[in-house]
């Protein structure tokens, strides 16, 4: 396959869009992992100026649908989160493999890995890595067994974009904390992850490539201002976070060597592909530990970390698309 244009490649792009969901009577939370129209159009569009032939697909089921119907592509955009199950990112890659059709982003197993956060820490754990003691609670009986140092933090293990996460996640003592995992259990219908608290600076640092190929993009910095409704990166913070967070780029220091340096560790253990976004917050003695990992990281142009953390490189959106499709085509030629 040629990879040195992306001239005329033939590229299928599936997505799960807010609204299609929202038509379904899907609440706000529900849906805060799906895409707006406007960053499913600024992808197509991107691609098709980087001289693609892109095709519209849609979610999972859509995407099922077009290849009974015969379709088939050169290689799938993929940044389909799913809709139910710790393993509902894995549900396209592994659509795709089935049809034996290339496509950008991890694999089945490593999307299903890392959207359950305990078996990703455990992971991470086994390659030697830093990262805060945790439990899962999957009853509310299990919480007399909790045996970690407060203050802990709670949120339910396979959600993201700080779905279940508010001023209250931290918690203090075993009474908040029953209440706190009882409350979760009932809303999420799923087990929830404890840790013991990191009360230090927070990061996301992006990583583009595979395995050895694998680099830094670089390392974005924020703070919550004081008025904001938790001083977490919770739900409603995410959401507003034009309103409530500062972004900055980390401070080129002996610090960030250590932040990208454990970022890039993690990635490449957990066995990310293309891109990716790893947390990092640092301990009460100011080392960095690793909270989670992204492997389909928000691609919105002027909200998502991401392409943030791209801009403030000096690498333009159309250029951080170009990155991603050219590392899938490199593990495919």
């Amino acid at each position: 396959m040629e990879i040195r244009s992306l001239n005329n490649l033939n590229i299928g792009f599936v997505y799960d869009l807010r609204d299609d969901y929202l038509k379904e009577a899907f609440t706000e939370e529900h849906v805060a992992e799906f895409d707006t129209e406007w960053t499913v159009s600024s992808i197509a569009r991107t691609l098709a100026e980087l001289g693609c032939r892109v095709h519209r697909i849609g979610n999972a089921k859509a995407l099922l649908r077009e290849l009974m119907a015969g379709k088939r592509w050169d290689l799938v955009f993929n940044i389909a989160e799913g809709v139910k199950g710790r393993s509902r990112e894995s549900q396209v890659p592994a659509i795709l493999e089935l049809f034996d059709i290339p496509y950008t982003m991890s694999d089945p197993l490593v999307c299903a890995a890392t959207l359950d956060k305990e078996i990703a820490k455990k992971l991470v754990r086994a390659a030697g890595l830093p990262t805060p003691a945790s439990c899962v609670v999957k009853t509310e009986q299990d919480v007399a067994a909790v045996n970690l140092k407060y203050p802990l933090f709670a949120k339910p293990i396979a959600e993201g974009t700080g779905k279940g996460v508010d001023a209250k996640s931290k918690i203090t003592d075993p009474a908040q904390l029953a209440a706190v995992c009882g409350n979760l259990l009932g809303l999420f219908k799923q087990p929830v992850l404890v840790e013991e608290y990191l009360p230090g600076r927070e990061f996301t640092t992006a990583i583009l490539g595979t395995g050895p190929k694998a680099r830094v993009l670089g390392t974005l910095e924020f703070r919550i201002k004081p008025d904001a409704p938790a001083q977490d990166y919770s739900y409603e913070v995410k959401e507003y976070c034009e309103k409530y967070v500062e972004y900055f780029p980390m401070p080129k220091d002996k610090k960030r060597q250590d932040v990208e340096a454990l970022a890039l560790a993690c990635y490449r253990a957990l066995e990310c592909r293309d891109t990716g976004r790893v947390d990092i917050r640092l301990d009460a003695d100011g080392n960095p530990s690793f909270m989670e990992v992204n492997p389909l990281p928000g691609m919105n142009p002027g909200h998502s970390d991401l392409p943030m953390i791209a801009t403030q490189e000096g690498m333009s959106y159309n250029e951080l698309l170009k990155e991603i499709v050219m590392s899938a085509l490199e593990r495919v030629k």
